[in-house]
């Protein structure tokens, strides 16, 4: 259902608003459904990298990794027509992070979820974690003590503005967002994502945007505050 109807529903729904969005690819079901990149590319959205397969990773043999990134990658460039800078493969193996880093081209990655904000990981060269979310995210349709409702998804994900938002009064926050075609694509749960979309609209200074943007404006920030401190 996702690749049939639900991820064009979704579509349509950021196109008509104006909003970007950051689109996490499996390779393979790239290959498969080629449609769904190009029309994220000739949208400008951002494709990352999602892992060859939607499959844990974590016992993985590391060359076989290596070679499922790999193919990620070139999967993305020939459908998409761009290096992906993102990586998210959603069950890592201890190797994940070192093998990107090798692959190269990387800026951050998002298998992480235990902040509001990004931050730096240890190690060279240098790579961004930008925290992803499962409680903001309508995987939780699916769990027994989820969401039983649109109306559930919709009070989730403004209940977490609202407070990032009186937060954001002293320091900027970041709110991540899950959402799949397969699950958010159907139309009463679209509902629901639409109202969302309407909402944060609404308010001002609100920078609805791609993780691509946010790695690419932390660094900037990075090296200005560098520059600062060494004019000093």
């Amino acid at each position: 259902y996702g690749s049939r109807a639900g991820v064009w529903r979704i579509l349509e729904l950021f196109r008509a608003r104006g909003l970007p969005l950051t689109a996490f690819a499996v390779g393979q079901a790239l290959e498969q459904t080629p449609e769904i990149g190009r029309a994220l590319a000739v949208a400008g959205h951002e494709i990352a990298g999602h892992g060859y397969r939607w499959i844990d990773y974590r016992g993985m043999p590391e060359e076989e990794e290596r070679e499922h990134i790999h193919r990620t990658v070139e999967v993305i460039e020939a459908i998409c027509g761009r290096h992906p800078v993102g990586w998210y493969t959603g069950r890592i193996s201890p190797n994940t992070r070192r093998l990107i880093r090798e692959e190269g081209g990387f800026l951050y990655t998002s298998d992480v979820y235990n902040d509001d904000l990004p931050y730096w990981l240890p190690g060279a060269p240098p790579l961004l974690a930008i925290p992803y979310t499962l409680v903001n995210n309508d995987a939780r349709y699916l769990l027994p003590t989820g969401f039983s409702s649109g109306e559930d998804f919709y009070r989730t994900l403004t209940d977490a503005f609202d407070c990032l938002w009186q937060e954001g009064e002293h320091r900027p926050k970041l709110m991540s967002v899950g959402l799949h075609g397969r699950i958010s694509g159907h139309p009463a749960r679209a509902l629901a994502l639409a109202r969302f979309l309407d909402y944060i609209q609404t308010q001002e200074q609100v920078w609805v945007c791609q993780r691509q943007e946010i790695a690419r404006h932390w660094m900037a920030e990075a090296d200005r505050l560098r520059n600062n401190a060494e004019a000093l």
